[in-house]
């Protein structure tokens, strides 16, 4: 017998748990997030002193730690007497090291217990070696999960010590203790004795290469061990070589976890070598190491005698298509591996097309992951052929491969007669409306796909009302994801029609598709007679009032949905006020998204009203609703008496200091809110005080964000006051509020005491020197904070140099935000020592601050032997030349660092060199910002070259630069060959004719780049020529900005040509390019043929009025342009009257912009005749 406890309030817990005492026949009781509090504790513990048919006990999430560690120490004693209870789990219950000392102190006595989880607690060092104790006389215990209990090295020593006597323990779980070297070390040595243990979970730890080492000769003579996770370690080449000296001997472990570990070719090469020999490992996670190529290769001939191996996880290990070849081979006739993940390693069409090969012949491999691999149309039609014969493969992931409609035409045909495949995931593959009619066409006979993802596509109203009509008949498919096409009113109609007889079908996504007022109204009628749907995502689809009321009338019916999601509809006080009526007798509804739609002050008191009636709701989503105080402050009499709503964002809705007042009130007695978010709206001191007053009694909330609120000095001195005895609050923002550097000061005063505050935003208050020293001097205590937010408050470079002397002992913190101040030369030296010796952070911001050579020569050094940063913002200091030298060269071998900032003035061309030679080894770097520095043409040069061979980098920001036209035929040499970048921005970067010729030539072979920034250049008329040429044959970019660069009408005329065939292109940026008329005629002829365009930018080209007709003409036939900005035009009257007459017909526009033009009222009332609830016209 089992039960889950489920009361309605805390006042009925402590009778239910004392009838414990005497019921028989209970031996499961799950009592997950209950905040049991001092009655219900003590009733339990007393229960579970004379129960006995208890086995297991679930006390996840009820935050005994919070309240008082007596609550602990009461469930302890109860255990010193239970003796049936075998499994107790109290994760998540921020148990101090108090309470770890009772726990460990009943372990003594304790001769039932086998399973104890005390996952994501605070026990500490105090509470490991407690434990450890216990484990030296305990010989009933099993298993111990102590993962992110910041346990330490000493705590990891004294475990060690205890499984050297220790008979009983076999599963020990570590992650996330920062036990290091001697710690990972001391185990090592306890595994050479123990006998017992078979699964020990190390990762995050930074056991670091010595601490790997000694494992693997451990490992050499323990016969136990079937399961080791040393994932994130920093065990590197020298840790990996060793472990596989190890594979070749060792006939117990199955499970080997080196994900994230700077393992190199040779680590990766050595595995192989073991690969060959060893008889037992049946999993190897290697992702997200740099192996490459040569290590792909060698895995891959090691599989082909290896007969164990069953899951292979390679991902982001840069395998290229000769790795994937090779893998291939094997896979033709190995008979072990089930799982084979190959994504983001430059696999290109060869490797596609060997993959596909060896799958026709393949008899056991059931799950291939390739997601952003480039395989291009080819590879997607050879898999799709393989998909024929192949009987095993159930899933296959080929997100961010361009296939195409080709690719999934084939893939269509495979759907047809496989019977295996259940989840297909075809997010961002370039697939139109014959890709999306092909897959239709399967889902009518396929009969075992249950997953479909086609999102960020380019299908529209055909593709969709295709694959409606194929969802009428289809009978397994449970989730379709549409987000970001062009569905459209007729898609949506589609899927509404389909959904009234779709009996299947429990997820839909249509976020971003435009399906408007009438798509909206249809599926509100399906959803009357649906009974699977459970979730329904509708953001940004300009549904309006009407489609509201309509999904409004469906609720009322509706007995499956629980999530909907409505976010940006153009949703006014009319829609809302009936889907609050819905919510009066909804009974299923659990999360309602209405951001960003205007409902104002009548739609919130509409809401509050349903609230009050609601048993149901845990999620409101107001944002940007200008709901205002009156909204509010209903909104907050509700709060009293619901019980169900757990979070509520009212974001920037200006509910100013009675709004605050009255949510305080609401506070002192609502159990249930858990997230507030109160950012941007207006709440000053009195609110702040009133807010502080009432965390002194709420004893629910855990994420307050007061952002941008101006509560001052004195309201955040009342908020310190009330942490000081509130046990709950973990995440507080007080961002922008004047705090100043009395604020700061007693902020650092509670976090000296406070044990539960994770996460601390003090950006812009102003803080200075003193509050800064204050808040370090707190870190020293503080064993909870992880994120702090410093941005703004110029604590100078003492003030700096103090937090820096804190990180070399403070082991919680990963996030430091100190942008902006003023931390100077002394503070950048003395912060980059922390780092040698900090094992934890991995965020750092230090933009803006002054640091120069002593510093940056400092974070040099630090680089070398710091394995945890991973985000480092250094944008707008001084890095000369010289430091640069130093500087990159210590990031050729960081495999941490992911996001490098150094914009600003930052680096030169001789710098730039330095980065380049670095770019070419590092394999971490994913987004590299040069933003306004001086780099040049021959800098330019050299950061090409390094392009060409580096394989991780995405996004590379080098606008306002000088990087001209040579530079620019640089980049396009390295585009032709790179496979990784999606993101370059080169705006204003004195880039001619002749750059952009390059540039167009490189867009015809390269297959990655998505987003092409060219603002502010002088290609001219010749260059866009050259682009538009391109974009005839490029299947990939999908956002071209070729704002000022004087392209002309002939320019806008080639353009306009592409236009009428390319079918990826989704964002055009035009402004301020002397395009007259003529071009603007052009350009508006091809949107009667364009399918996929949904942003037009025209700004300020002199088009006049017979222009503006041309648009009007194109907006009749268009169905997929969203967004047309034609401001600064010289549009007059006529021009007017003419895109009035357009906008009758046409359903898809959703915004036009005409300021600065010269429309009179005539034209204006034209304008405004046509604009509905759900187009936004602006400027007329």
């Amino acid at each position: 017998m089992s039960q889950r406890i489920q009361t309605e309030g805390s006042q009925a817990l402590p009778e239910a748990l004392k009838a414990l005492k005497t019921m028989a026949g209970l031996t499961t009781l799950n009592i997950q997030n209950f905040k049991i509090r001092e009655n219900g504790d003590q009733a339990l513990a007393d229960a579970l002193k004379t129960n006995s048919t208890l086995a297991t006990l679930d006390l996840v999430g009820n935050l005994f730690g919070f309240y008082h560690h007596k609550y602990v120490v009461a469930l302890a004693d109860a255990l010193k007497t239970s003796s049936t209870l075998t499994t107790l789990n109290l994760g998540c219950n921020f148990i101090t090291p108090d309470g770890g000392q009772a726990l460990a102190e009943a372990l003594k006595t304790n001769s039932s217990l086998t399973t104890l989880n005390l996952d994501w607690n605070s026990i500490g060092e105090a509470g490991g070696q407690a434990l450890a104790e216990a484990l030296k006389t305990n010989s009933t215990l099993t298993i111990l999960n102590l993962g992110h209990n910041f346990i330490r090295e000493n705590g990891g020593l004294a475990l060690a010590e205890a499984l050297k006597t220790n008979s009983t323990l076999t599963t020990l779980i570590l992650e996330w203790n920062l036990i290091g070297e001697n710690g990972g070390q001391a185990l090592a040595e306890a595994l050479k004795i123990n006998s017992t243990l078979t699964t020990l979970n190390l990762g995050y730890n930074k056991i670091g290469e010595n601490g790997g080492l000694v494992l693997a000769k451990a490992l050499k003579t323990n016969s136990t061990l079937t399961t080791l996770e040393l994932q994130n370690n920093s065990t590197g080449d020298n840790g990996a070589v060793a472990l596989s000296e190890v594979l070749k001997t060792n006939s117990t472990l199955t499970t080997l976890n080196l994900d994230n570990n700077n393992i190199g070719e040779n680590g990766g090469l050595a595995l192989a070598e073991a690969l060959k020999i060893n008889s037992t490992l049946t999993t190897l996670n290697l992702r997200h190491n740099k192996i490459g190529e040569n290590g792909g290769l060698a895995l891959a001939e090691a599989r082909k005698t290896n007969s164990t191996l069953i899951t292979l996880k390679l991902q982001k290990n840069s395998a290229g298509d000769n790795g994937a070849i090779s893998l291939s081979e094997v896979l033709k006739t190995n008979s072990t591996v089930t799982t084979l993940s190959l994504d983001w390693n430059s696999v290109r069409e060869n490797g596609g097309q060997a993959l596909a090969e060896a799958l026709k012949i393949n008899s056991n491999l059931t799950t291939l992951k390739l997601q952003g691999n480039l395989i291009g149309r080819n590879g997607g039609m050879v898999l799709a052929e393989a998909l024929k014969t192949n009987s095993t493969l159930t899933t296959l992931d080929l997100q961010n491969n361009p296939t195409g409609d080709n690719g999934s035409k084939e893939l269509s045909e495979a759907l047809k007669s496989n019977s295996t495949l259940t989840t297909l995931n075809l997010d961002n593959n370039n697939i139109g409306d014959a890709g999306g009619q092909a897959l239709a066409e399967a889902l009518k006979i396929n009969l075992t796909l249950t997953t479909l993802n086609l999102g960020h596509n380019k299908i529209t109203e055909n593709g969709s009302q295709a694959l409606a009509e194929a969802l009428k008949t289809n009978s397994t498919l449970n989730t379709l994801n549409l987000n970001r096409n062009s569905v459209r009113e007729n898609g949506g109609r589609a899927l509404g029609e389909a959904l009234k007889i779709n009996s299947t079908l429990t997820i839909l996504k249509l976020l971003g598709n435009l399906i408007g007022e009438n798509g909206g109204m249809v599926l509100a009628e399906a959803l009357k007679t649906n009974s699977t749907l459970i979730t329904l995502d509708l953001q940004n689809n300009s549904t309006g009032d009407n489609g509201s009321m309509a999904l409004s009338e469906a609720l009322k019916t509706n007995s499956t949905l629980t999530t909907l999601d409505l976010d940006n509809n153009k949703i006014g006080e009319n829609g809302c006020q009936a889907l609050a009526e819905a919510l009066k007798t909804n009974s299923t509804l659990i999360s309602l998204n209405l951001g960003y739609n205007l409902i104002e002050e009548n739609g919130g008191q509409a809401l509050a009203e349903a609230l009050k009636i609601n048993s149901t709701l845990t999620t409101l989503t107001l944002d940007w609703t200008s709901i205002g105080e009156n909204g509010c402050l209903a909104l907050a009499e509700a709060l009293k008496t619901n019980s169900t709503l757990t979070t509520l964002n009212l974001q920037g809705n200006l509910i100013k200091e009675n709004g605050g007042l009255a949510l305080a009130e609401a506070l002192k007695t609502n159990s249930t809110l858990k997230t507030l978010n109160l950012q941007g709206n207006s709440i000053k001191e009195n609110g702040g005080l009133a807010l502080a007053e009432a965390l002194k009694i709420n004893s629910a909330l855990t994420i307050l964000n007061l952002d941008n609120n101006k509560i001052g000095e004195n309201g955040c001195l009342a908020l310190v006051e009330a942490l000081k005895t509130n046990s709950t609050l973990t995440t507080l923002n007080l961002g922008y509020n004047l705090i100043k550097e009395n604020g700061g000061l007693a902020q650092a005063e509670v976090l000296e005491t406070n044990p539960t505050v994770t996460t601390l935003s003090l950006d812009w208050n102003s803080a200075r020197e003193n509050g800064g020293r204050a808040l370090a001097e707190a870190l020293k205590i503080n064993s909870t904070l992880t994120t702090l937010n410093l941005q703004g408050n110029l604590i100078g470079q003492d003030g700096s140099v103090v937090l820096a002397e804190v990180l070399k002992v403070n082991s919680t913190l990963t996030t430091l935000n100190l942008q902006g101040n003023l931390v100077g030369d002394n503070g950048g030296l003395a912060l980059a020592e922390a780092l040698k010796t900090n094992s934890t952070l991995t965020t750092l911001d230090l933009r803006n601050n002054s640091i120069w050579i002593k510093g940056l020569l400092a974070f040099s050094e630090a680089f070398k032997t710091n394995s945890t940063v991973a985000t480092l913002e250094l944008s707008n200091n001084k890095i000369k030349d010289a430091i640069a030298l130093v500087l990159f060269e210590s990031l050729r071998n960081k495999m941490t660092l992911t996001t490098l900032n150094l914009g600003c003035r930052s680096i030169e061309d001789d710098g730039l060199r330095a980065l380049s030679e670095a770019l070419r080894t590092n394999s971490s770097l994913v987004m590299l910002n040069l933003h306004n520095n001086s780099i040049g043409s021959n800098g330019c040069e050299v950061l090409a070259e390094a392009l060409m061979t580096n394989s991780t980098l995405a996004t590379l920001d080098l606008q306002n630069n000088a990087t001209g036209d040579n530079g620019a035929q640089a980049l396009s040499e390295a585009l032709k060959t790179n496979a990784t970048l999606t993101t370059l921005d080169l705006w204003q970067n004195s880039i001619g004719s002749n750059g952009a010729r390059a540039l167009a030539e490189a867009l015809k072979i390269n297959l990655a780049l998505t987003f092409l920034y060219l603002q502010n250049n002088s290609i001219g008329e010749n260059g866009a020529m050259a682009l538009a040429e391109a974009l005839k044959t490029n299947s990939v970019l999908s956002t071209l900005d070729l704002w000022g660069n004087s392209i002309g009408d002939n320019g806008a005329l080639a353009l306009s040509e592409a236009l009428k065939t390319n079918s990826t292109l989704t964002t055009l940026y035009l402004q301020s390019n002397s395009i007259g008329s003529k071009g603007s005629q052009a350009l508006s002829e091809a949107l009667k043929y364009n399918s996929t365009l949904t942003t037009l930018s025209f700004w300020n080209n002199p088009i006049g009025d017979i222009g503006a007709e041309a648009w009007a003409d194109a907006l009749k036939n268009n169905s997929m342009l969203a967004i047309l900005i034609l401001a600064g035009n010289l549009i007059g009257d006529n021009g007017a009257l003419a895109l009035s007459e357009a906008l009758r017909t046409n359903s898809t526009l959703m915004a036009l912009e005409l300021q600065n033009n010269s429309i009179t009222d005539n034209g204006a009332q034209a304008l405004h005749q046509v604009s509905l609830s759900t187009r936004c016209i602006i400027g007329y």
